[in-house]
């Protein structure tokens, strides 16, 4: 018996979430059974209700507005004590066409993959400004870099996950999971790959995007922090590079005037130098100590992840 949960997180989605169900897959090959789980995120429409009143097999109702990563994951915790071997999550607005769910799951199914990302296709997306596909473009190639993996559209919220993969990924951001969960499945192992997936007519706005600048910047902020939980280390050696060569060509300089007799008059060069190396010094320092709480965090998440398998 395979088993498909379709996780929806929403914040005030009683006006588009009866079309959003609507639009999902009851029978598909392979998933001997679909159910779908509602993540209210302390909605004040009541959103719970309307997910009652259509005969929602699951509902979680937060009391407080928690942000989209906290009812994602509070999603996929459910979906496995739910006993999910598989599990798809979409947005409650319409945005994704329930009809991709089948393309979602069929990598998962058939052993290509333990997560599948569904790729928009940006350019094709007319509401999109020419701003907004650029910024995607760019923020999705740097999470290919920071995550070695090759997803073309990683803000797509339109997934699936392995039960393993599930269990695997844990959700530090308070702002959105897309970009983190990427970066730790390319971390972690995790074998990702992406399917081209159609969108529905905008039913409103987007409400994690407020503004372009405040998008860039959150996203930015947890794009470095992932990777740093990851790459403390390589991060800071890099960042090491720039003081510890101008400090060694400040003392090259020095001893040079020192050899042909003048380096009474170049002694702020030496002085200079010693503050910069010792800066490149302590960031290898700082990049090391990063490097154990990295390595220490790992072992914690093995830890966790062992816990949550005993626990579900």
């Amino acid at each position: 018996m395979t088993k498909l949960i379709i996780q929806i997180p929403c914040y005030n989605e009683a006006d588009t979430l009866p079309a959003t169900i609507a639009d999902l897959p009851r029978t598909i090959d392979g998933i001997d059974e679909i159910e779908i789980l509602v993540i209210d995120d302390g909605s004040t429409d009541g959103t719970a209700a309307v997910a009652r009143e259509l005969g929602v097999d699951h509902i979680i109702r937060l009391t407080k507005n928690q942000g989209l990563a906290a009812a994602f994951a509070r999603g996929l915790e459910t979906s496995l004590q739910k006993g999910a071997d598989v599990i798809v999550n979409t947005d409650g607005d319409n945005q994704y066409r329930g009809e991709y769910v089948r393309d979602l799951v069929i990598p998962i199914l058939e052993g290509e993959a333990e997560m599948v990302v569904g790729d928009r296709q940006i350019d094709t997306i007319q509401h999109f400004s020419v701003v907004k596909k650029i910024l995607q473009k760019i923020g999705s190639r740097i999470v290919r870099w920071a995550s070695n993996t090759e997803v073309p559209d990683a803000t797509s919220g339109f997934r699936a996950f392995s039960r393993e993969a599930a269990f695997r990924l844990s959700v530090f951001s308070e702002y959105t999971y897309t970009l983190e969960t990427i970066i730790q499945a390319g971390k972690k192992g995790i074998s990702i790959t992406s399917v081209p997936v159609e969108t529905n007519e905008v039913l409103r706005e987007s409400r994690l995007i407020r503004s372009t600048f405040q998008y860039v910047i959150s996203s930015g902020v947890t794009i470095t922090r992932i990777f740093l939980m990851y790459e403390a280390l390589r991060v800071f050696l890099a960042l090491s590079v720039i003081p510890l060569l101008c400090g060694l060509f400040l003392l090259g300089r020095f001893v040079y005037y020192y050899i042909i007799g003048d380096g009474q008059g170049h002694i702020q060069s030496i002085i200079v130098a010693t503050i910069l190396m010792v800066l490149g010094f302590m960031t290898i320092l700082i990049g090391l100590l990063g490097d154990l709480i990295a390595r220490n965090r790992t072992l914690n998440e093995e830890i966790y992840y062992r816990l949550k398998k005993r626990d579900v």
